[in-house]
């Protein structure tokens, strides 16, 4: 089987790109001094093997994939990308302190984008009702409200910290990524000159899946009705894994179906909000997009145990 069938997906970081291959994973970062720093390692196989196949399983195995390497790769980075030593130690985490870390992000993430607008809806319940608990429509504009917030929470964000002149370059970054894959995806030869071609946007990218997360989560909640406050919070935070599951899977069927008009008209969402996660990268971004390709694609076909993989790369 040809291992160009195979979804390669990855993640701008902090003056570079990780991109996630079937056995590897590479991490290409430009350094202080100019030069292109470049390594491959093996995929954590906990979040592989035959469990990749089980459907919207698989999505919360991204999920969770896609956390963690990701928070790793992007404390590297940001080591790296102020070096100009190759002897330079990367590696100051210790594992326990990227568990604390990332364990408290994402403590502040379920808080603000899932239980902020649970609690913004509810307080603004009694100013739309004056019953709220036997007019028959509450729940549905409630649970509306909450979407709307939650939404509108995601997108404000995104827009704020793109303001920033750092992630300005890591959006550029991104958009550089998004264009390797394409040129790759194209069967074309990975020069600057073919990637300038393509677009900064791709439908399987992790932002199409923080805004389906947003639209699936509307949806779910609402056939909870409009339950009392503990059980709501509740839900909002065990359902997370059954939201991404969904969304994952939603994803997978718009990818499959993307040349048709049903598909296009799935991702256009998507596609549209990646303008505010993506920027035009320049000559220097573009080569570091493709160290980074090239050094995953040559990792797995390099590799001396042929393992299958079950399954696709996380967004990208």
């Amino acid at each position: 089987v040809s291992k160009q069938k195979f979804h390669y997906g990855g993640q701008a970081v902090i003056e570079g790109i990780m991109i996630r291959g079937e056995r590897h994973y590479s991490l290409a970062v430009r350094k202080g001094d100019g030069s292109i720093h470049r390594e491959a390692e093996l995929l954590d196989q906990r979040f592989n093997g035959r469990v990749r196949r089980i459907p919207f399983l698989r999505g919360i195995l991204v999920l969770a994939e896609s956390l963690i390497l990701g928070f790793k790769v992007l404390t590297k980075s940001a080591n790296l990308a102020v070096s100009s030593n190759n002897e330079i130690e990367t590696e100051e985490f210790s594992k326990f302190a990227m568990f604390v870390t990332l364990a408290i992000t994402t403590v502040v993430g379920i808080t603000v984008f899932f239980l902020g607008p649970l609690f913004a809806a509810r307080g603004m319940d009694s100013l739309l009702f004056s019953d709220v608990e036997s007019d028959a429509w509450a729940s549905v504009i409630s649970n509306g409200t909450e979407g709307i917030i939650r939404l509108g929470l995601l997108v404000g964000y995104i827009g704020l910290i793109g303001m920033m002149k750092d992630i300005k370059r890591v959006f550029a970054y991104h958009g550089a990524e998004h264009m390797a894959i394409h040129a790759y995806e194209h069967n074309l030869p990975l020069t600057v000159e073919n990637i300038r071609k393509f677009s900064t946007a791709h439908p399987r990218c992790g932002t199409a899946f923080l805004l389906t997360v947003a639209v699936i989560s509307v949806i779910v909640f609402g056939f909870l009705g409009r339950p009392d406050m503990l059980t709501a919070i509740f839900s909002r935070v065990v359902l997370i894994p059954v939201i991404a599951g969904i969304s994952y899977e939603f994803l997978r069927l718009s990818g499959t179906i993307g040349d048709t008009q049903l598909g296009k008209l799935l991702s256009s969402p998507g596609l549209t909000l990646q303008k505010l996660t993506t920027r035009k990268p320049d000559d220097q971004q573009i080569e570091v997009a493709i160290v980074a390709m090239e050094k995953a694609i040559s990792a797995d076909h390099e590799s001396d145990n042929m393992i299958p993989i079950l399954g696709d790369s996380q967004g990208i």
